[in-house]
């Protein structure tokens, strides 16, 4: 069971995403498809995927997000429910 509450994991994912698009964090909401309203491209995707497996990765436990499930996390609520879960966060 992870400390981290299913918000502040949003606020992770949120400000690592607004870094790598260098967009304003408030423009990033858990609706927000990543492709269709933050134009984000496929190699801002995995540079999104390596922050939050480095992000959420602590001592001698690899988080990772398998490519096959990747494809299914389309928008940011996808991505903060599939960390959510994968760490024992309930929502």
């Amino acid at each position: 069971m992870s400390d981290l509450s299913r918000a502040e994991i949003f606020d992770l994912i949120r400000d690592q995403l607004a870094d790598i698009l260098e967009i304003d964090p408030s423009k990033v909401t858990e609706n927000s498809s990543f492709t269709d309203d933050l134009d984000a491209d496929s190699l801002a995707l995995i540079e999104l995927v390596e922050a939050i497996e480095e992000e959420f990765s602590k001592g001698d436990h690899t988080f990772r997000i398998e490519d096959e499930e990747l494809e299914e996390l389309k928008t940011v609520r996808d991505s903060v429910d599939y960390v959510a879960e994968k760490l024992g966060v309930s929502r």
